[in-house]
């Protein structure tokens, strides 16, 4: 099966405290986001991996891609389309691909995206999830190939959850919510192109605030997408001591 895999990365990383967005974040000597991509590209279904990037990026183009992912680069293409949300990001890739031609200028290559079919699988991932691996996302296109939704890497959740009062100030416990039912969301996000954007037009941008992941594009038109078992280990970088953590993670897996 060929699938894509799209990665989000024009967002700023508000809560790093750091002036550098976090996918460009120094993991291991290398900018976080190259780890991320090499898991992807590792994928032997993956055809192609698209990066959205901010039209204002000023960081991309300041990395060696070629010497960080190798021959797989030919694979990789950067789209300047991002938005001011994650959702309008992933709404524009998927646009700028069906429309046209995409330059990859670090591959020395002009193509188009493959995602021209509404059939096309496409799985979306946080620029900013770097351990995960090769394998769980040709597990995870294997469990979903056939399924009529798609579906998401997900954990249960395993903590109490305590919903709290005055949350922005002192917060304090207003109740405890049962945590039977209830899996805690990871990406990648697995769908298909023409579903997942008429998703995304449809709730964009009057429902933006709703839209927190795709999946939850998809469940606002009634869709029942398939809860797949993630790993705890695919964490995503949000605040500095994950940062920190997953370099312990992905140098475990060496």
């Amino acid at each position: 099966m060929t699938a894509i895999a799209l990665v989000p990365a024009a967002g700023s990383g508000s809560r790093m405290a750091s002036a550098t967005p976090k996918q460009y974040l120094d993991l291991l000597g290398q900018p976080l986001i190259a780890h991320t991509l090499r898991a992807l590209l590792g994928a032997a279904s993956i055809a192609q991996v698209v990066v959205v990037i901010s039209p204002a990026d000023e960081w991309w183009e300041s990395y060696d891609w070629a010497a960080l992912l190798g021959e797989s680069l030919a694979r990789l293409l950067v789209l300047r389309v991002g938005g001011v949300s994650r959702a309008e990001s992933v709404m524009n890739g998927l646009t700028a691909l069906a429309t046209s031609p995409v330059d990859n200028p670090q591959a020395g290559q002009h193509a188009q995206g493959f995602a021209t079919s509404d059939d096309i699988w496409v799985l979306v991932h946080d620029a900013a999830r770097p351990c995960i691996t090769s394998q769980q996302v040709e597990a995870m296109i294997v469990q979903l190939e056939y399924d009529a939704v798609g579906g998401i890497l997900a954990v249960p959740v395993a903590d109490t959850l305590k919903v709290a009062v005055n949350h922005s100030a002192e917060p304090r416990i207003a109740h405890t919510t049962p945590r039977a039912g209830l899996w805690q969301a990871q990406t990648p996000q697995m769908f298909r192109r023409g579903p997942l954007l008429a998703a995304l037009q449809d709730a964009l941008p009057e429902h933006v605030a709703e839209i927190t992941d795709e999946a939850s594009a998809l469940e606002r038109l009634g869709h029942s997408p398939k809860l797949i078992m993630g790993s705890p280990w695919n964490l995503k970088v949000t605040y500095p001591q994950d940062l920190q953590l997953a370099g312990l993670l992905l140098q475990a897996n060496r």
